[in-house]
């Protein structure tokens, strides 16, 4: 069983101006995310459902003022960012970025090389990618190509997903999976979702606007994230409301201070 425990975490960036003081974003989260269960934090935009991925993940631009993030008891606030990939931390990004030069296929086998701990078998890799790509329908030509150079939406958000399948991390967090995905992309990218969760019993942290993507990975918790934190707590009809009504309850109540 693993945890990911986050506790009274309190981020800021730079300004822009830099006479003024430092922006503050995340104003006391706290979560814990355990083996085989799906968290899924909705909120609207700007309020810091992204940077705290990035925090969790160990961007420089996110600097942590206080509280704590633990995987296993573990301190992961001390660790190096590829320190808390090879601890079982794994982010797919909003924005996943093109890497010209390096292909697919060299790209995620030094992957699993540094997570492992060990390069894989040459023969049972091959068998182990083309498995992995042939469950996300992707054409097993894009080993080859770069990184996400040249790729759609869809391909970028599949290819995020191969990666969570290869690496088997012990918690996911996937910043906004779903956007820019047609109906099926969606539906790929969400069965490769919950493979993982089957078959590794991996932990899911899924930041989401919308509720589409639900219907497809039913989350086990729902979080209403407003002004840098988790405003409300509740299951699947706390994401059915938010469908319904939006956001207004919560953002209204925040600024109120109700």
């Amino acid at each position: 069983m693993t945890t990911l425990e986050i506790k009274d975490l309190h981020v800021e960036v730079a300004n822009p101006d830099e006479n003024a003081e430092p922006i503050k974003i995340l104003n006391g989260v706290d979560l814990t995310i355990k083996s085989g269960e799906t968290h899924a934090i909705m909120g609207p935009n700007g309020s810091g459902k992204s940077t705290l991925s990035y925090a969790i993940a160990g961007h420089p631009k996110y600097t942590v003022t206080q509280g704590s993030v633990t995987l296993d008891g573990e301190d992961v606030l001390a660790m190096s960012v590829d320190e808390r990939a090879r601890a079982g931390l794994f982010l797919a990004m909003q924005y996943p970025v093109e890497v010209p030069g390096v292909s697919m296929s060299n790209f995620l086998r030094t992957a699993a090389t540094a997570v492992r701990g060990e390069a894989p078998k040459l023969r049972h890799w091959v068998k182990e990618v083309k498995g992995a790509m042939a469950e996300l329908e992707i054409d097993s030509a894009f080993g080859e190509r770069s990184v996400n150079e040249g790729f759609s939406g869809g391909e970028k958000k599949r290819h995020e997903i191969l990666q969570l399948g290869l690496l088997k991390p012990k918690i996911a967090i996937l910043d906004e999976t779903d956007s820019g995905l047609d109906v099926d992309a969606l539906r790929v990218v969400s069965e490769g979702v919950n493979r993982y969760k089957e078959r590794d019993n991996g932990g899911v942290l899924l930041i989401t606007h919308y509720t589409r993507i639900l219907r497809y990975i039913q989350p086990d918790f729902v979080h209403v994230f407003v002004g840098g934190r988790i405003v409300a707590n509740g299951g699947g009809e706390l994401a059915e409301e938010l469908d319904a009504n939006g956001y207004v309850r919560f953002t209204q109540a925040a600024t109120t201070g109700a």
